[in-house]
């Protein structure tokens, strides 16, 4: 098979490049990248040595390609689904790379922020930066929620890569720091999400590996890890 990608299930950045495969309908081969393995660490940094997943590997034109965004545009360009995940019109494009980065670094890093610190050993926490990261979370749902408006998605009527980008972003998000009441539009979207054929399949392929989640039990019911025994 031409396309591999290099990834992990529990990863919220490897959701994001997944929904786009599976929105597309793009065959490829999942291959888990275990960094804690000497042969598939070693493997995975050979093509990619910054470490960072997910990654896209494309046998058929000998190209290596990092960085979520970087895949799922080139996705479009060269295996593109029935809907095109980036709109060809210039400025509908520029919004929903717009929304992209403001998923990815607006809600994907704060909400890493708080989950590596938790990993973090006695001693070395940064309670600070969690109470920074916890206040750009909150700032982001408010733009969210100004931003959705009647729109069914980010960006409109159509699910784009901003979409793409929202749902793990805000899956593991809302364990976080809870939408609350006062953001129903925001709610109803990520209900949305949850609903989305190929959301819903990453996240039935990840819920053996919740268990791993230091927050699992903020999960929704449904996806917590004895509701997958």
């Amino acid at each position: 098979m031409p396309l591999v990608l290099y990834g992990h299930p529990l990863a919220s950045f490897c959701h994001k490049v997944l929904i786009a495969l599976y929105e597309s309908g793009t065959a490829f081969e999942n291959k888990l990248v275990d960094l804690a393995n000497e042969d598939s660490r070693a493997d995975f940094l050979s093509l990619w040595p910054v470490g960072k997943m997910p990654m896209l590997r494309d046998d058929a034109r000998n190209r290596t390609v990092p960085e979520t965004t970087i895949i799922i545009e080139y996705l479009d360009l060269h295996y593109p689904g029935a809907q095109r995940l980036l709109p060809l019109e210039e400025g509908d494009a520029l919004q929903v790379r717009l929304w992209d980065r403001f998923f990815d670094l607006y809600v994907q890093t704060p909400m890493q922020k708080i989950v590596g610190d938790t990993l973090r050993p006695d001693g070395a926490k940064d309670p600070h930066g969690v109470a920074e990261a916890r206040t750009t979370l909150e700032t982001a749902y408010d733009m969210i929620e100004a931003q959705l408006g009647a729109k069914a998605w980010v960006c409109g009527d159509s699910f784009t890569m901003a979409d793409c980008a929202a749902a793990p972003a805000l899956f593991y998000a809302e364990t976080l720091v809870p939408f609350g009441d006062a953001r129903p539009l925001l709610k109803a979207y990520y209900e949305r999400l949850l609903a989305r054929p190929s959301f819903s399949r990453v996240l039935d392929e990840a819920m053996p590996y919740f268990r791993f989640y230091p927050y699992r039990d903020n999960l929704p019911p449904r996806f917590r890890p004895d509701a997958a025994t």
